[in-house]
């Protein structure tokens, strides 16, 4: 297959006009505030002045870690994308003084990398699989060839292709190394260069790094014994079309596998489309997130198993939802189906638009499905990937809309504005008028005279759709898509398309064990979450039942204009079982729950948040005098949450990964401690700990030893305790004599190089009085 007779081709974002309420706001935003907090950011955090050291030749002062290239690069092709759709003479010159100085850090040979040239010039292309060298390339060529279209200048793609041929000769079909990424990116890259200059040198390139992958060159890259290696994280563990799942990192997982995707629409490879095409069938029935987001773990930021999919401590890093739409664009490019822009419109209208604040200036890496109200977007991060990411995505989001094939116009997106380009080699331009995604009409006008079809994208979530062609109705369907056969357009056509959009509750498959009892709401492609700002009582409380009653409504004092969607929910109130042993249930509270899009969480007054909720109420916890305890710790990191030490929900293992854990890590050896207070002294004699040990998966073990100390007349005092046992997967309980304390402190001795963690610590009351 040759891309002529691929099913479908893109329509250039450049061909594209967004005009509507819904994403003419967010690129606004994007492209006055985004582009230049962005600019701002890179001054900050050292890029800026890598790249004059690099120029310069000098050998010290490098700040950041050993890939920020890539975020300069990300950033001059989101700037690129706005200059394309919205000229301003001002970023043009900054952009080209910005060029100017890349080009004077550029080697003689081509090579281009300011974290080797300042700090490691003798080490270059030594660790491809760790250095991100080809991965940061990468990058830079994506801006080339986004700078190139947007201002006809050369002169960032001459760099580029400078520096791609550099790699080719050291990596290419006749170079002299073996070699791929990683960190994939260069390949889709690559084919990009290749499409913009007409070269298929790169798109040789391209094949030559990716279709080895699988063969063991990171191994023997690290000296590591075929038989000891595990290539998982790199997707380097099995040859490339031996691959039946997502697996390993998730954004390079997708990178690669869009990469692929470019690849195969030109070669046709059998193989590697029967690879793609059940590498996702597993990623999105088995490993995706409702909002469109991958990438359940923390510890490798990615995969772990089918169906682990948690909410609270869901990693779903916004760069692995962007690189979802990157793959699933090109997966529908490849089989001209309109499913897989499901998975595109998913991903961009939830988990992208949740990793930017409104104002365009704050940013989530990563993005859980539950806060309790501690999870905030940042101006920036040390690994800055996400910003920037976000940044060129929005100003290329027209690029995901349209397409052509068999003579028909593909609408894939519905976004308002105008769309102009050529079908069956004759031009067409369209209006179009809607209010989506708050609204599911859309309205065609045709704005020239010609004849072509089209194709109307059905999106998954729609079951009930009508079409009109000036008032008569059209049924025709193929491949996800309404389609109107090909006729002679004139300015007076009006194409109608209603798709219903009511409120639905979404329950996960019954092996996501975290959700199980629970129900996502969803109107049209978004993915709705209760945040305690909006509600009087609490989130967590609140259980909606299945065929509950919804109302949607748009509020537009709401988040700059949004649908809020209020739901029938009942709260039961919790009995107090200490010393008891049958109570009468408390009769339901019947409230409101107002809900807004997940994409907008976190833009006002912090609190508790929740997109999963309870469809029926949970079992009653059993807990005892922790369950009253304020939690406190020595230490507490981004992704941990110390009140999942008496939350009173008993693991089935040390292993499990809970949705709420208490440890330590990052920090590792040493000694840590935490801590209940109560509001009253009460008397204690034991305590029973259910240690977590992740091995296998992270950096959790079972604590080398442990002691209590008691707060006492005001002072912390050691608590004595004959025997302090330590044990996986199950409770390690210890007495001592009755005391009487408002405070008690568990104090952890960690293995040296080891991190330690807590399921659960529960406290033994004195009951002789």
């Amino acid at each position: 297959m040759s891309a002529s007779n691929a099913p479908l081709q893109p329509v250039p974002f450049t061909s594209v006009t967004i005009e509507d309420r819904f994403w003419s706001p967010r690129q606004r935003v994007n492209r006055e505030v985004s582009v230049r907090h962005s600019f701002e950011m890179l001054e900050r955090a050292g890029n800026m002045v890598n790249l004059r050291l690099a120029a310069e030749g000098k050998r010290d002062g490098y700040q950041g870690l050993l890939f920020t290239d890539s975020d300069l690069y990300k950033v001059i092709e989101g700037a690129a994308y706005t200059l394309a759709t919205h000229p301003d003479p001002a970023l043009d010159r900054r952009l080209d003084e910005l060029i100017a100085e890349i080009g004077r850090a550029q080697m003689a040979d081509g090579y281009l990398n300011t974290w080797f040239q300042v700090t490691r010039p003798d080490q270059k292309w030594t660790n491809l699989r760790d250095h991100h060298e080809l991965y940061c390339a990468g990058h830079l060529f994506e801006a080339a060839v986004a700078h190139h279209q947007a201002t006809g200048k050369r002169n960032l793609l001459d760099i580029a292709l400078k520096f791609a041929d550099h790699i080719d000769k050291r990596f290419g079909p006749n170079g002299t190394h073996p070699g791929y990424a990683g960190h994939p990116e260069i390949e889709l890259a690559l084919v990009k260069l290749w499409k913009a200059t007409g070269d298929d040198r790169w798109f040789r390139l391209a094949r030559k790094l990716t279709e080895p992958r699988g063969a063991g060159f990171f191994a023997d890259e690290h000296k590591t014994p075929r038989d000891r290696y595990d290539g998982t994280y790199w997707l380097d563990d099995v040859r490339l079309e031996e691959h039946r799942e997502i697996k390993g990192h998730a954004v390079r997982a997708a990178y690669l596998l869009a990469g692929v995707a470019d690849i195969v629409r030109e070669t046709g490879d059998p193989a590697l489309t029967k690879m793609l095409d059940r590498v996702w069938r597993n990623a999105t029935e088995k490993r995706i997130f409702v909002t469109g987001g991958i990438g359940p773990s923390g510890h490798n930021e990615g995969f772990t198993v089918d169906y682990d999919l948690p909410n609270l401590t869901a990693y779903q890093e916004t760069c692995a939802s962007i690189a979802m739409a990157l793959w699933g664009h090109r997966m529908g490019l490849l089989h001209g189906e309109g499913k897989y822009w499901d998975a595109v419109e998913t991903a961009l209208y939830n988990g992208l638009l949740s990793g930017v604040s409104l104002s365009g200036d704050r940013f989530f890496y990563v993005n859980p499905l539950a806060s309790m109200g501690n999870h905030h977007r940042n101006e920036w991060f040390g690994c800055a990937c996400c910003p920037p990411n976000v940044l060129r995505t929005i100003a290329w989001l027209g690029g995901y809309a349209y397409a052509v094939g068999g003579g028909d116009l593909v609408v894939n997106l519905y976004v308002g504005g105008r769309v102009e380009t050529e079908v069956g080699g004759a031009k067409a331009k369209w209006k179009v008028e809607t209010d989506y995604p708050w609204d599911g009409k859309v309205v065609l006008r045709p704005e020239f005279s010609g004849r072509h079809g089209l194709r109307l994208r059905l999106p998954g979530w729609c079951q009930s759709y009508r079409l009109h062609v000036n008032g008569q109705i059209v049924e025709g369907v193929a491949s996800g898509y309404a389609v109107v056969p090909a006729r002679d357009w004139k300015p007076s056509d009006v194409v109608e398309l209603s798709l219903e959009m009511p409120v639905v509750q979404v329950e996960a498959h019954p092996l996501v064990k975290e959700n199980r009892g629970r129900a996502a709401v969803r109107r049209g492609p978004l993915v709705y979450c209760a945040e305690q700002v909006d509600n009087d009582s609490p989130v967590f409380d609140a259980v909606v039942p299945l065929g509950s009653r919804f109302e949607a409504r748009f509020d537009p004092k709401v988040l700059g204009g949004v649908v809020v969607v209020e739901a029938e929910s009942l709260q039961f109130p919790a009995n107090d079982w200490e010393r008891t042993l049958y109570q009468a249930a408390p009769p339901a509270q019947r409230r409101t729950l107002r809900m807004v899009p997940y994409g907008f969480w976190d833009n006002r007054a912090a609190g508790p948040m929740a997109v999963w909720m309870p469809t029926v109420p949970a079992p009653p916890k059993v807990v005892g005098p922790e369950g009253k305890a304020k939690v406190s710790m020595s230490h507490v990191s981004g992704n941990c949450q110390p009140w999942g030490v008496n939350d009173g929900l008993e693991p089935e293992s040390s292993g499990q990964q809970p949705a709420a854990l208490c440890h330590f890590w990052p920090r590792k050896g040493g000694e840590e401690w935490v801590q209940y207070t109560w509001d009253k002294p009460l008397a204690i004699s034991g305590v029973e700990v259910y240690w977590f040990d992740d091995t296998g998966r992270g950096e959790c073990r079972l604590p080398s030893d442990w002691t209590l100390e008691a707060l006492v007349g005001g002072a912390w005092q050691p608590v004595v305790i004959a025997d302090r046992p330590i044990a996986l997967d199950k409770w390690c309980k210890a007495t001592f004599a009755t005391l009487e304390t408002s405070a008690l402190r568990l104090k952890v001795r960690q293995k040296d190089g080891w991190a330690s963690g807590i399921h659960e610590w529960r406290v033994i009351r004195d009951e002789s009085d």
